[in-house]
């Protein structure tokens, strides 16, 4: 259970789904899908969904990069938070935002899972979240040239910690898209 007073609600946080961000990410097609079919299932359960967008030298307001990849439409009554740390929280209003729902709970897909993705997850449960993870909707691009592991292995790894990773009065976890609920999050085991 969230450790936030009076947030019973969830919301889909969407982050970074951009044309810039995702066009050469690992299976991009299907993990737009799935973020699709995620958006719909919180508008269906009168769920917020929370559209988050990054700003940098590469990735400038008002280009074709930095918007949303057209298989996503945001409803404008949908926030929309413009942030430019990895951490959607950091230097934003997602706080206020989240605050003024009573949100408690996030539901999380989006990209870069090693960058934007991990850092809104702790960001997240430091603040006193509740923070799922939707396993097949985060993607990332090939970056073995800088060292790291293979796309596909970035995204099995970030699921396996999440799955398993706690926190005083939080919960966190791992969920499908399929299996994605946007009520409040189920009481820890004890």
């Amino acid at each position: 259970m969230t450790t936030l007073e009076n947030r019973p609600h969830t919301a889909l946080l969407v982050i970074d789904v951009q044309k810039g961000v995702v066009s050469g990410a690992h299976d991009r097609d299907a993990v737009v899908a799935n973020v699709a079919t995620l958006v719909d299932k919180a508008r269906a359960e009168g769920a917020p969904v929370v559209w988050v967008q990054h700003n940098s030298d590469q990735l400038v307001s008002g280009t074709d990069g930095w918007a949303y990849v057209q298989e996503l439409v945001r409803a404008e009554a949908e926030a929309l938070v413009q942030k430019t740390y990895p951490d959607s929280f950091e230097a934003t209003d997602l706080e206020d935002v989240l605050a003024a729902g009573g949100i408690g709970r996030l539901v999380v897909a989006g990209a870069q899972t090693d960058e934007c993705v991990r850092a809104t997850l702790h960001g997240a449960l430091t603040r006193g979240y509740d923070v799922t993870l939707v396993e097949d909707a985060h993607t990332t691009e090939d970056l073995t040239s800088f060292g790291a592991p293979p796309p596909d292995k970035v995204i099995a790894h970030t699921n396996l910690y999440w799955r398993y990773h706690t926190a005083p009065g939080r919960t966190a976890g791992t969920v499908s898209t399929a299996d994605a609920e946007f009520g409040p999050a189920a009481k820890p085991e004890e």
